[in-house]
């Protein structure tokens, strides 16, 4: 029914033919379970019984607990809020350094503003008095140095 090996021109083995092997079924044998349930009576108001098993709540898988969250991952959590507020703070330090830095201008341009009018008002309302001394250079007489050598 099956053929037999041939050999093999190339290396000169036989080639392998793999046959079915029939598979026989087991019998099968009925088991009666081993913890049979007690039955139940019950007796009705109107005084029937009613017999059957008792049938008991099916009871909820327990609930399995939190593990608990590791150090590692509150230190990280940690180093993330605190990098976040130093940021924050970093960014609010450049803003009052910026609105101090405006402050400072703005009164140094204000002072100098001031200053000028201050000195502008001296220059401008001193040709007016007739107070103070008076020099007339073209009566001034200059001594003259001669160096006789």
């Amino acid at each position: 029914m099956y053929p037999e090996p041939t050999r093999n021109a190339r290396d000169g083995r036989a080639d392998e033919v793999h046959r079915p092997i029939p598979i026989t079924p087991a019998p099968v044998v009925a088991v009666q379970p081993g913890n049979v349930p007690t039955v139940a009576s019950v007796v009705l108001p109107d005084g029937r019984v009613v017999t059957g098993y008792a049938v008991e709540p099916a009871k909820p898988e327990p609930v399995a607990a939190k593990p608990a969250v590791s150090r590692a991952a509150v230190n990280v959590a940690l180093g993330g809020v605190g990098f976040l507020a130093v940021c924050g703070g970093l960014l609010l330090l450049t803003t009052f350094i910026t609105a101090l830095t405006a402050l400072i201008t703005q009164l140094i341009t204000l002072t100098a503003v001031l200053f000028g009018g201050w000195i502008a008002v001296q220059v401008f309302s001193a040709s007016g008095r007739r107070e103070g001394t008076t020099v007339n250079i073209r009566k001034a007489v200059f001594k003259r140095s001669h160096f006789h050598g």
